[in-house]
């Protein structure tokens, strides 16, 4: 049965409490809780619920039972399971865990394995007889607690302390009474008014041996891990292999059975605290023996990502865009008590970006290894400059008014990379892991020129590149990320075209597809325009890496002359005529210079002369036209290089033969 009362304004809580059963002084509350469109209020040792949507109040009567709601995919479709909540509880957790969660109050101690989703109480025990099945029951009340990866110990206001194991992988905890404890008594000093302490130590390792606890010895001689301790970072498409050994004692066997290993009645066994991002598998084999006999077993654990193992149900599984953090513990399940030392084997692994990771852009054909410009030059303090035709200052800022002065950073990207303006291009982009190279990019990502420079282009349209949305582009990602602080494209932002989409669909599939890599094989066009190009460098593909993956480099482009003030077909024309011009004026000097002399006669006739003279000005100009091209390529570049070579040896020749003759 409950009450309810709806009212607003200020007294009406003291109203409302008073109509609930609270009238015994002013009220007090001593714990409030926020559960939904709830809050939970503890007022004089009772509770009470107010839904601040509804403006209802109510009062609990009788046991309440409380559950916990996440708010992280895919634990947010349902609640965990109740639980008995019939006061206010605190929430400890062990050190090195994540998951592992003990509650506790002065009546009351539970434990979830599972950050919640299960709760269950802690027995008390006694050898193998369970005494009590929760601490409710056994007429005692918690002072504190202590945990550790292992172990749990419970201090209570009767000066009895209780030691158990928190069964991490059993599913099931138990504490024993194994003693008094008195930890700090202060005696007074009649001479002074400074207090001495009396500390008393108890041994939890001498004290389980007792026989009248009835333990049984620890099975496990040693177990070990080379993971132990320590922190692992996890990045996408990436995975961990760890190990660990067990030795069991000589009286023990172990027999391995699927994917558990027995040990008598103990089984050897892992967890990861957050299987809804984090997988495994694991095999054991029967690795060596010792020098005293005793069976040495290694255990093979693999870890990766969910969505990588192939089983994964996206009803299961968390999002892989996002990182996340989980425990993996190796430990023996239903052990001993005694085991007070044998811990388990525990590191924290963090799924999200790998620091160590960085991008580097091939560069193998330098302008300064080709002789294009010259690093002492670029040392010097190089500055080069851009017309203010040629860069964009980007959306929402005036245009630029004048040229660019540009001071080149010789220190950050060296001698540039050399690219020919004719040649479709894209950088090839290598992923390093510290000083170890890893592998080719062929993520998605975009080039923005740091200086606004805009006289390039790109290969695809969004048609070509087969967009079934309309794609992104610079001035629409630089547009929407004015005044939000954050980077204009990135993996955060980045959204592919290439699913059909009902709020941007493709309504232009002639623009430009800025994107390159992945799927396509869009490059970049460069215009007739020779310079420097400094290019900033992101990865787009938020399925390849936690990183935000970028870097900044730089290219040389040449090979382009300067643009014709007309059109070819004007100037064409104008070359011919004015050759005709020329041969015109020269036929008729011809023809006046032969009163006063005779000339051997033309073995053509003038129009073939003509025709033949032509082609012979048409011939000179394509060979002007192609020979730098054919000298500015590759293979050009290497004819150079000979022809030098040759010059340098001649110059050699030529000095030693007149050494020869003085």
């Amino acid at each position: 049965m409950s009450s309810s009362v709806e009212k607003k304004g200020p007294e009406w809580l003291l109203n409302a409490l008073s109509y609930l059963g609270c009238t015994v002084g002013r009220p007090e509350v001593t714990s409030a809780h926020f559960a939904g469109s709830h809050l939970l209020l503890v007022v004089n040792q009772r509770v009470y619920m107010y839904n601040y949507k509804a403006g209802l109040w109510n009062t609990s009567e009788g046991m309440l039972v409380g559950m916990f709601a996440y708010s992280d995919h895919p634990l947010n479709r349902s609640l965990g399971l109740a639980f008995d909540y019939n006061e206010t509880l605190e929430v400890l957790i062990p050190p090195g865990q994540r998951g592992l969660l003990i509650l506790w109050s002065q009546n009351n101690l539970f434990l979830s394995l599972n950050a919640g989703q299960i709760v269950e109480t802690i027995q008390v025990q006694k050898g193998g007889q369970t005494l009590h099945p929760s601490i409710f029951g056994a007429n005692i009340t918690i002072h504190t607690i202590a945990a550790y990866e292992n172990g749990l110990a419970v201090l209570t206001r009767e000066d009895h302390l209780y030691y158990g194991s928190l069964g991490v992988l059993s599913g099931s905890s138990s504490i024993i009474k194994v003693g008094k404890l008195q930890i700090l008594t202060p005696l007074p000093d009649a001479a002074s008014p400074v207090y001495d302490f009396q500390k008393c130590v108890v041994n939890i390792q001498a004290t389980l041996m007792d026989p009248d606890l009835h333990v049984e010895k620890c099975k496990i001689e040693l177990m070990y891990g080379n993971f132990e301790g320590k922190m692992y970072t996890m990045d996408m498409n990436s995975q961990l292999e760890v190990t660990a050994v067990l030795i069991p004692r000589p009286d023990a066997s172990l027999i391995p059975q699927a994917s558990q290993v027995f040990l008598g009645r103990l089984a050897w066994r892992v967890m990861v605290s957050n299987p809804y991002s984090l997988g495994l598998k694991t095999s054991i084999y029967e690795s060596d023996n010792t020098y005293e006999g005793n069976v040495l077993y290694k255990l093979y654990i693999r870890l990766k990502q969910q969505h990588h193992w192939g089983w994964f149900d996206p009803n299961f599984t968390s999002s892989i865009k996002r990182p996340t953090m989980s425990t993996l513990t190796v430990d023996i399940a239903n052990k001993e008590i005694s085991c007070v030392d044998l811990k388990p084997l525990t590191a924290l692994i963090s799924i999200g970006c790998d620091r160590e990771k960085k991008l580097i852009v091939q560069n193998k054909i330098s302008a300064c290894s080709a002789g294009v410009l010259d690093p002492r030059v670029l040392q010097d303090n190089y500055t080069y400059v851009i017309k203010k035709g040629s860069y964009d200052l980007g959306p929402g800022r005036e245009s630029a008014k004048g040229d660019l002065l540009v001071s080149y950073p010789f220190k950050d990207f060296g001698c540039p990379g050399l690219v020919y303006y004719e040649t479709p291009w894209k950088p090839v982009i290598e992923l390093w892991h510290g000083n170890e190279f890893a592998e080719l990019v062929e993520a998605e990502f975009v080039l923005r020129e740091v200086h606004g420079l805009r006289t390039f282009s790109y290969a695809l349209t969004a048609k070509d590149a087969g967009c079934r949305s309309q794609p992104q582009n610079w001035s629409s990602v630089l547009q929407s990320a004015l005044g939000s602080g954050r980077a204009p494209w990135s993996r955060e932002s980045y959204v592919s075209c290439h699913s059909p989409s009902s709020q941007t669909p493709l309504r232009w599939p002639d623009v430009q597809y800025q994107i390159l890599g992945g799927r396509t094989d869009n490059r970049v066009i460069f215009k007739q325009w020779n310079g420097i190009y400094v290019f900033h460098l992101s990865v787009l593909d938020p399925y390849y890496s936690y990183c935000r993956l970028e870097t900044t480099f730089s290219i040389y482009v040449y090979g382009a002359y300067p643009l014709s003030l007309f059109a070819p077909g004007v100037t064409i024309v104008l070359l011919v005529a004015s050759m005709l011009l020329a041969i015109y004026c020269r036929l008729e000097t011809t023809f006046s210079i032969y009163v006063y002399g005779a000339y051997p006669l033309s073995l053509f006739a003038p129009g073939v002369t003509i025709v033949l003279l032509v082609a012979r000005l048409l011939l000179a100009m394509w060979l002007a036209h192609i020979l730098p091209k054919l000298l500015c390529a590759h293979g050009g570049l290497k004819i150079k290089e000979a022809y030098r070579e040759l010059r340098r040896r001649c110059h050699g020749l030529c000095h030693c033969c007149r050494g020869r003759q003085h």
